[in-house]
């Protein structure tokens, strides 16, 4: 596994850590990967009894790696659909594992990184944290399940409106609207969130995952195959004109002009 996912197991919780920290732990090819190898190890380890996702340094994850997309412009739909494809066995694996997931989030949490928040069991946010879908700025699709997770959290109508507008909002806001359990001073994130760890590792495992296979069993018939459905749209994306117009503007810090092509 590369060093841009960490894992470490202690006490029985499995720590996961988006680690790339210089770019707001943005997600490319390579992470996409290690997250895969990350959730599928702690998928199978039964002495795992709760699992922590987080990221290093200043923020989550601030959604897909827009400069990789820049940089690759020539060849990007196939690179895309690699890229979500290995992102989405990771889901899978998180959605599949009998142990709760927790996010523990700060800073930005945008595209992708929204995805896993909405995916994940429980969500505990510091109180800088801004979340945006980000995805309709650069003029491509959902990923990771958003389009599926976020309707079930927020309604069809809110859901719509953070989808297509991609506005921002904080983390009280997001409390309100049910993507967030809990919000704490930034200073107390990690204490908090390991208070919150320990109490579920300690917790009735074997009913937790019950629990948790029934309720994805109610939302989820047709999981695995939403997630194709989103990987094949995110790569049609990619190879309009707007999505490079798009990821243009953004790394070129301007509005982008879009035409609908």
């Amino acid at each position: 596994m590369s060093d841009t996912v960490l894992l470490a197991i202690q006490d029985q919780i499995a720590t996961i850590t988006l680690n790339r920290p210089k770019v707001f732990n943005a997600m490319n090819q390579d992470m996409g990967a290690a997250l895969r190898e990350a959730a599928q190890r702690v998928l199978e380890d039964d002495g795992v009894r709760a699992v922590l996702l987080r990221g290093a340094g200043a923020a989550f994850m601030a959604g897909g790696d827009v400069a990789m997309f820049h940089a690759h412009r020539g060849k990007l739909p196939p690179l895309i659909l690699r890229m979500v494809r290995e992102f989405n066995y990771a889901i899978i694996a998180f959605r599949r594992m009998r142990k709760p997931l927790v996010t523990s989030v700060q800073g930005a949490v945008a595209g992708a990184g929204i995805s896993l928040v909405a995916l994940s069991d429980l969500t505990i946010a510091a109180d800088n944290t801004q979340f945006t879908m980000a995805y309709s700025r650069i003029a491509t699709t959902p990923d990771g399940g958003g389009s599926l997770f976020l309707p079930q959290i927020l309604g069809y109508k809110k859901a719509m409106e953070i989808m297509l507008l991609s506005d921002a909002c904080d983390a009280h806001t997001a409390q309100q609207l049910g993507l967030v359990n809990w919000v704490v001073p930034l200073a107390e994130l990690e204490r908090r969130t390991a208070a919150l760890m320990q109490r579920l590792a300690s917790g009735p495992t074997f009913a937790y995952a019950q629990t948790k296979a029934l309720v994805n069993r109610a939302f989820d018939p047709h999981f695995e195959a939403h997630l194709e459905a989103e990987a094949q749209s995110f790569a049609a994306c990619a190879a309009t004109s707007d999505l490079a117009e798009g990821v243009a503007a953004f790394v070129e810090k301007r509005k982008a002009v879009f035409t609908g092509k």
